[in-house]
């Protein structure tokens, strides 16, 4: 391989373990795993064999990156799950690396995280004090990672003898496992009441292991009590994860939790443009325009299609059209179609969620028990699909005015209504899924 094809798909692969039948290296995303496994798998296996003389099945995992050049890799508290042999906890698998990537600087703040962003800028400029703890949570996707992991380098940046740790639920339930098994607890919890910023990604697999609950409650009042910060990330907030315990879940809500909702059109073009900044290949205006209303649900997705599009163009030398892009990003395109909310399933959704018939959400009846959820339906409607204010009104056989109405009624109940609030985000979660 010439110089520019090693650099950019083979330097950033990481070695994560090799098995009498298989070798698994690390890659930064999905993406990275399809694009190798189409293009290299064959000449990474043949050079295995020659090296060594192994033959593996060999397979490509996402989310693991190198470890960052620019920071001292002391500066971040030493999982306990990295331990030599002589320290409390024996080794089980290492902690999370953060992606050097992942810093506020990059993130592309919209109105759909604009509260998110503010609140982690803030903990890590002064951890402990008025968010803490901070929840984040969001559809998959939308950057709840990105925002605990810049939380970690901001920290870092500003005093690189703080001790940060970030990690994943599982991997905290690994390491209590792991030190319960050699009877070390003592030391497995006197390391988390150490830290200064601890950051948990993934809490709503706490609702799956329950076995782990009581260890995790100690561990936040403990810290809590100390001023330590913590910082969590899920995928719904706290009261709708399955099988958390009523005091993790009053634990989680003493804080702040922002949300973060899908970007709007302006905020994706932002992405777009931010993400293409690092490549030698720039998208045109037009492709960039056409991305951005096309991939709507994911900025995943749309990191995904320019880093697909990108590394198109400088294999093929061809330039990016729309034409291009269709035939590139057609996998993508259709991903994205089957997660697109229809009125259809809107309206019934709602219905059922209101015990009330599908066919009143077109019928002429107007009790408020009718009227209501379908003001709701007609204000997901417009949230969550593409069409205007007059396509709507004929779904539901209404006026333009009418879903207007219906529109800035529940925007108002919305501004001033909590309990509303959680419960129409629990219903768009549900559109979604």
């Amino acid at each position: 391989m010439n110089a520019d094809t090693y650099d950019r798909w083979i330097a950033g692969i990481v070695p994560v373990r090799i098995t009498e039948k298989e070798l698994v290296l690390g890659v930064s995303n999905d993406m990275f795993c399809d694009w190798l496994s189409n293009h290299y798998k064959d000449v990474i296996l043949e050079t295995l064999q020659k090296t060594s003389g192994l033959t593996r099945r060999l397979v490509f995992e996402s989310g693991h990156e190198k470890p960052r050049e620019t920071v001292s890799t002391a500066a971040v508290v030493p999982s306990l799950a990295v331990a030599a042999p002589s320290a409390p906890v024996a080794p089980s698998r290492p902690s999370t690396e953060l992606n050097s990537r992942f810093t506020f600087d990059r993130f592309v703040v919209g109105d759909g995280n604009r509260y998110a962003f503010s609140a982690c800028t803030a903990v890590a400029a002064s951890p402990g004090t008025a968010y803490n703890p901070l929840l984040i949570h969001s559809s998959i996707g939308l950057g709840k990672t990105h925002l605990l992991q810049a939380i970690s380098h901001e920290v870092l940046s500003r005093d690189p003898n703080a001790k940060v740790e970030y990690l994943t639920s599982e991997e905290f339930c690994n390491q209590f496992t792991r030190a319960l098994q050699l009877n070390k607890l003592p030391e497995f919890r006197e390391h988390f009441r150490d830290i200064n910023v601890l950051l948990i990604d993934d809490v709503q697999f706490f609702g799956t292991k329950t076995g782990f609950q009581e260890e995790f409650f100690h561990t936040f009042n403990a810290m809590h009590a100390n001023h330590r910060q913590i910082v969590m990330a899920s995928d719904r907030p706290p009261q709708e994860i399955n099988g958390l315990e009523k005091r993790l879940v009053s634990r989680f809500e003493c804080g702040v939790t922002a949300e973060i909702q899908p970007p709007d059109l302006e905020t994706r073009i932002a992405i777009i443009r931010k993400k293409q900044e690092e490549q030698s290949v720039k998208l045109s205006d037009d492709v960039i325009n056409y991305l951005a209303a096309h991939l709507k649900s994911s900025v995943r997705r749309l990191e995904g299609a320019v880093f697909n599009l990108v590394s198109h163009a400088s294999l093929t030398k061809q330039t990016v059209t729309i034409e291009v892009a269709e035939k590139v990003l057609s996998n993508i395109f259709l991903e994205e179609s089957d997660t697109q909310v229809t009125v259809e399933h809107i309206q019934r959704l709602v219905a059922e969620h209101y015990d009330i018939r599908l066919a009143d959400m077109t019928s002429k009846r107007r009790p408020a028990s009718v009227a209501w959820p379908r003001q709701i339906a007609m204000y997901f409607a417009r949230r969550l699909t593409d069409l205007s204010f007059p396509d709507i009104a004929n779904e539901f056989d209404r006026t333009h005015a009418t879903v207007l109405h219906a529109v800035t009624t529940v925007e108002k109940k919305l501004a001033s209504d909590q309990n509303f609030k959680r419960e129409m985000s629990m219903l768009e979660r549900k559109l979604k899924s």
